[in-house]
């Protein structure tokens, strides 16, 4: 029997960044989550020759290491494109909001604030799926020091929203730096080394506090032209 939503993921090797487009397999309206500006010729083939209409492009947050393919995906294919209203982002079509619901035919996207990384992030849940972002990574998590991050808040975001969901929901994080696809919720509840519940919150903020992390080397570019919805500024 066909599925009656398709998934494909697409990884950037230069950043360990996760694309993904998700789609109603009935009317084939989709989405596309976290493009990168460098793939967009190869997401765009892909939706092409699976004949999708593409309705949404939607980030996770602001991204500081790869520039979004948002705003050229715009352009190409007249999709709406769509981030945390907290970004304060102008030139977006949707600042979403914390359970917005967006539709793919009949079928529901909704949107969970789920800020941490930073104050601006969002996870997608989609037909038993979860989009994360960096906000919860397979057996691990996005760093906090940088663009109003907070150990704190991560730790709330995971343990009292995504954790209450169903312990075989899919996660599908924005990133992976050890050859991994996906995890389920339940897993990481056992295995997620920084948030598995044996872990109290101050465990959690001093694992944050200590990892010394060098600064995202395309942060400097990568910042300003998300905030622009991926349009790089003119020199």
């Amino acid at each position: 029997m066909k599925s009656e939503v398709q998934l494909y993921q697409m990884f950037d090797n230069e950043t360990a960044s996760y694309t993904y487009i998700i789609a109603d397999s009935l009317t084939g309206e989709a989405a596309i989550i976290d493009p990168v500006l460098e793939c967009l010729s190869r997401d765009l083939k892909l939706i092409i020759e699976l004949g999708f209409k593409l309705k949404y492009i939607l980030d996770t947050h602001i991204h500081a290491d790869h520039i979004t393919g948002a705003g050229e995906l715009r352009k190409l294919t007249h999709a709406l494109t769509g981030v945390s209203a907290a970004a304060g982002v102008a030139c977006v079509d949707l600042p979403l909001s914390d359970k917005q619901e967006l539709f793919l035919g009949s079928k529901k996207i909704e949107v969970w604030s789920t800020p941490g990384h930073t104050d601006t992030c969002v996870s997608y849940l989609f037909e038993g799926m979860v989009f994360t972002g960096d906000a919860l990574l397979i057996r691990g998590c996005g760093r906090t020091d940088f663009q109003n991050g907070s150990a704190e808040e991560l730790f709330d975001s995971v343990r009292t929203k995504l954790f209450s969901l169903a312990d075989e929901t899919k996660i599908y994080p924005a990133h992976d730096y050890n050859g991994q696809t996906s995890s389920t919720i339940g897993l990481e509840k056992k295995f997620n080394a920084r948030l598995n519940l044996s872990l109290a919150k101050d465990d959690f903020v001093k694992i944050m506090s200590n990892l010394k992390l060098e600064m995202p080397r395309k942060i400097k570019e990568s910042v300003p032209a998300n905030l622009a919805c991926g349009q790089l500024a003119k020199k």
